[in-house]
């Protein structure tokens, strides 16, 4: 090693090697040189940019794990949106997604081409999108609400199925790439139980590991949770001459270029090729390394896609073919009965494990009184289950015809399994509650709310040490948790002097989280993340909130009369003004920095929905339907039950059911919740 001028050359080629071995291995599953050469070759190419560090690029092998652990994420906006699909569950709604789109192609268009589809795999994971410049990745970013999402380079980087540098001689001036990184269902496994022998609790599914994974702040973290990437579509600039002119070509071309594109695939002509493809893997997807929940559709030449263009949510010219929920039996062996932060008592159904949906379940939900009535469920019967959502596993029904004699008829508790104190039920809600403020099931409820990322983000404060804490009676109140020492935290089990110092110092950083996340924290009835800071705009000062009246905070916009009457009540009791009284000494932040909106935005607000018609449907993120409903009212829109040619918009939450299919058979416009905080702001 003489001089950065001779060794230049044989760090172009080593590096050029390395780059096409890893695409080789991890792309390609086709290895081209032995492990013990690679790790020379790389060795060999460390050595080169020790002593020359001005040889280091980018797009070095070098350089996918490295630097400090980020203090944050950047928030970046998309160059082009990253859209959600439309989803389909039958032939029947294939069907109507086609004939939709027939009709809103352009006139003049050739109505007798026959459609041609791409069919991929859809793939259980966390959405990225890559940006390349001159053919070097420059940045990572997650789908967010696909209009913005974080940027995560650095781990981004750690995934070896993505190319630091493009497989070409004359890259485009820039490119993007979509794509899903996933945790093949070995890995997912092998992280579990990892995090089992570390006592640390395990990832509920694959999807949630990969999007946890890829917001971790260190990229060490990432790199040895080991995700692996599917490309499955292309971006580029417009004046670049010889670009794919379908998808099919684009997957190739993407293939060239050094991604790792799902080799399960296939063209069809029509929708009875479409659907023998579907078929085809509703059962061999059990087979697969990795998760995938359906098939996505598109139609082929992008010709046809930019003709068609966007829905206000949807692209017109791909829709997602979705498998049913799997369900599978399971022998149930006892009932027992949570009771979260809110007081109400949900029964969950414990069970032999099985798997579902590639993970192993042993609990499953069964909601509330009158859902565990109307199952007829006894200890010892094999119930169905399924995820709903395809996340949260629940049980579908019961078969008495496997009952066994012995089987033991189970009822709802009349008094709270944990403070055993008298339950209650309103004639408003099926949710049955304990009203009893002291229940420590409760208050643990209250502490993991606080603790939570959307409210006040206390890494380390997990359940397990806030049930240390409340059963050794350390803590009684959420001001109590800024009052731990060192001493009290090494006391807890598995806390040593560097993970209790790292906690304190967590519970300091998050006194300087916002009002409105503290107001969240708080955890009041019916006032979740959106409403919190719709709340503390109004209310800049805690103290305004605490002195307003029920009808004053139900005339801010957005706000309904039961939030305001929730708000009000929460305010009145001691209790609570104690503990507003002592978060203020301890220094937490309950003063907004932004000015009051002026009268007229508060009393007066727009009208964008005036003369819309709107059902609402599903389980929404955060507000109540009562919420939702009132929003849409204050926005001058009107909410009806069903849904008919005069709806205007559907507003679609979790588990939503016939409303929905309805609306797409109709064409209606679908709306999220951010979708419609959005439109009518």
């Amino acid at each position: 090693m003489n001089s950065p001028d001779s060794s230049s050359d044989r760090v172009r080629e080593l590096r050029s090697l390395l780059q096409r071995a890893a695409h080789a291995y991890y792309g390609l599953d086709a290895p081209i040189m032995e492990d013990a050469v690679y790790d020379r070759l790389y060795r060999e190419l460390e050595a080169w940019e020790e002593r020359y560090p001005e040889l280091i690029t980018p797009d070095s092998p070098t350089q996918r794990v490295g630097g400090s652990p980020a203090d944050r994420f950047e928030s970046v906006v998309h160059r082009i949106p990253l859209y959600s699909l439309e989803n389909a569950f039958n032939l029947e709604e294939l069907q109507a997604w086609e004939q939709r789109w027939q009709r809103a192609r352009s006139e003049g268009q050739d109505s007798d081409q026959p459609p041609e589809y791409v069919c991929e795999l859809k793939i259980d994971g966390s959405a990225l999108a890559l940006s390349y410049e001159q053919g070097v990745l420059v940045r990572g970013v997650t789908r967010g609400d696909g209009t913005q999402g974080e940027e995560i380079t650095p781990n981004v980087k750690t995934i070896r199925s993505i190319p630091l540098k493009l497989l070409t001689d004359n890259p485009p001036p820039w490119l993007e790439v979509r794509g899903e990184a996933f945790l093949p269902i070995s890995t997912f496994e092998a992280i579990n139980q990892e995090r089992d022998q570390q006592g640390e609790p395990r990832f509920a599914n694959p999807r949630n590991a990969a999007a946890g994974t890829l917001r971790q702040l260190d990229p060490r973290i990432v790199a040895s949770r080991r995700l692996d990437f599917f490309a499955y579509t292309l971006h580029l600039p417009e004046e670049v001459l010889e670009t794919p002119e379908t998808q099919w070509e684009a997957l190739e071309y993407l293939h060239q270029l050094g991604f790792r594109v799902n080799p399960n695939r296939q063209w069809c002509q029509g929708l009875g090729e479409v659907q023998q493809f579907f078929d085809t893997w509703d059962s061999a997807r059990h087979e697969l390394p990795y998760l995938t929940d359906g098939v996505v559709v598109k139609l082929n030449a992008f010709s046809q896609q930019r003709s068609l263009g966007f829905t206000q949510k949807f692209p017109r010219w791909a829709v997602a073919l979705k498998y049913p929920a799997e369900e599978v039996p399971a022998r149930m062996s006892r009932l027992v009965f949570q009771v979260g932060r809110t007081g109400a008592v949900t029964p969950v159904a414990e069970f032999e494990p099985v798997q579902l949906a590639g993970t192993t379940v042993a609990r499953a939900t069964l909601h509330n009184r009158d859902r565990l009535k109307d199952l007829d469920l006894q200890v010892g019967d094999t119930v169905i289950v399924r995820k709903a959502g395809e996340i949260i596993p629940e049980v579908v029904r019961v078969l008495p015809e496997l009952r066994p004699a012995d089987a033991v008829p189970v009822t709802f508790p009349d008094r709270c399994p944990v403070c055993d104190q008298p339950l209650f039920q309103s004639v408003e809600e099926a949710v049955t509650r304990c009203i009893n403020t002291s229940c420590s099931a409760i208050f643990k409820g209250a502490l993991i709310h606080w603790v939570s990322r959307g409210a006040l983000d206390i890494d380390g404060m997990g359940p397990k040490v806030i049930d240390q804490l409340v059963d050794r009676q350390v803590v009684s109140s959420i001001a109590d948790l800024y009052r731990l020492t060192l001493e009290q935290l090494l006391e807890l089990d598995r806390f040593g002097q560097k993970s209790a110092e790292k906690l304190i110092a967590a519970l300091d950083r998050s006194k300087t989280q916002p009002w409105h996340r503290v107001l969240y924290g708080l955890g009041i009835r019916h006032v979740g993340a959106v409403n919190a800071k719709t709340l503390a705009q109004t209310f800049r000062r805690v103290q305004d909130l605490a002195q307003a009246p029920p009808e004053t905070i139900a005339a801010v916009y957005g706000i309904g009369s039961e939030i305001a009457e929730s708000v009000f009540r929460w305010f009145q009791l001691p209790k609570n003004q104690d503990l507003i009284t002592n978060l203020q000494h301890l220094g937490l932040q309950l003063e907004a920095p932004t000015p009051l909106p002026s009268e007229s935005d508060t009393l007066t607000p727009p009208q964008p929905l005036r003369g819309k018609t709107i059902v609402i449907t599903g389980t929404l993120p955060t507000l109540s339907r009562e919420e939702a409903k009132a929003i849409v009212e204050k926005a001058g829109g009107k909410v009806t039950s069903s849904v008919s040619k005069k709806t205007d918009y559907v507003l679609v939450g979790a588990d939503a059911g016939s409303k929905l299919t309805k609306a797409e058979s109709l064409g209606i416009p679908l709306l999220s919740e951010p979708e419609l905080l959005a439109l009518i702001q």
